[in-house]
């Protein structure tokens, strides 16, 4: 549905991103995460039209940024990371302004708006002024803004950028109802918003393209290595090291500091492809060891996020 080719800003003699190429598919929700400065804002201004690249182009439907940036942005609602509301209006009059505006019909305008309170979670505020709202509820109303022409393709930038947790997880939800019907493009610092939300995620680090991918991809790839953290009662860490060695070829067994007295640890490092705990259990059992611990490590969005910008200015 969207295809960004060989992106690049410049800010003078700045670049602040630097030929990004990358496709959204209809229906897709993809996040958009890279340490501050690193140009996320920058990429999602691009895309809407509110900045012409300084170079690369932008596909919609066939359409290119170049030649079609109206017919592109009519396709599109954009809620920048500062929801911009008339803060002296009631919500439910912001929103009928909104509405004609946009060029939406007098006969059509109270429906949209029921549509809207219903899906962002606004009836009992509609008659509310803005000023008095919290952040959270500033926020759907902005994304109602957003939705107002029922756009197919929806970017939001730092859409939970300051909310509490209850705020987060219902801006979430509200994501995930319209990410059923619609493509949804947003960027975020919460790691873990990232990982519950989208179907895709690509990581962006000084104007570049860190990573682009799944989730669980993001994880095997960011770290070809599994780590596992073992501890044994009764064992001593020689005959340990030995049996263990027998397992596999694929294993790294090194000794650490044990959990407590009376028993040895060691972490040991294999392919990520493989989860050899099992091995390892078959293997202690016909033993009079005792199992204290057995985890592998997961390889979370954070670290692969760290392992990704680190170097970027954050």
């Amino acid at each position: 549905m969207i295809q960004v080719e060989n992106l690049t800003k410049y800010y003078n003699n700045f670049c602040a991103v630097d030929t990004i190429s990358l496709e959204i598919g209809k229906g897709q929700i993809m996040g958009l995460l890279g340490p501050n400065g690193a140009g996320k804002t920058t990429t999602l201004r691009m895309l809407t039209g509110f900045f012409r690249p300084t170079s690369g182009d932008i596909v919609v439907k066939g359409m290119s940024i170049w030649n079609d940036a109206l017919k592109i942005k009519s396709l599109m609602g954009y809620l920048p990371e500062s929801a911009p509301l008339y803060h002296n209006m009631l919500v439910f009059d912001y929103l009928c302004y909104v509405a004609k505006v946009r060029g939406i019909s007098r006969e059509k305008i109270h429906t949209r708006l029921k549509e809207l309170s219903n899906l962002c979670g606004l009836s009992e505020i509609m008659h509310k002024s803005i000023s008095e709202l919290s952040k959270g509820l500033k926020q759907r109303v902005g994304l109602a803004h957003a939705m107002m022409t029922d756009p197919e393709i929806l970017v939001l930038d730092e859409p939970t950028s300051g909310l509490d947790p209850n705020q987060i997880a219902e801006i979430r939800a509200i994501i995930r109802r319209i990410g059923k019907e619609k493509t949804i493009i947003f960027s975020t610092h919460i790691l873990s918003e990232a990982e519950a939300t989208c179907d895709r995620i690509v990581i962006i680090n000084k104007g570049k393209i860190a990573a682009d991918d799944t989730t669980r991809n993001l994880t095997a790839q960011a770290s070809g290595i599994s780590r596992i953290s073992l501890s044994l009662y009764d064992a001593g860490e020689k005959e340990a090291l030995e049996l263990l060695g027998t397992i596999s070829q694929d294993l790294r067994v090194f000794p650490r500091e044990p959990l407590e007295q009376g028993v040895v640890s060691f972490e040991i490092e294999g392919p990520v492809q493989k989860d050899f705990r099992k091995d390892i259990y078959y293997k202690i059992k016909d033993t009079n060891w005792g199992i204290a611990e057995l985890t592998r490590e997961s390889q979370t969005l954070e670290k692969i996020f760290h392992e990704l910008t680190k170097g970027g200015d954050n």
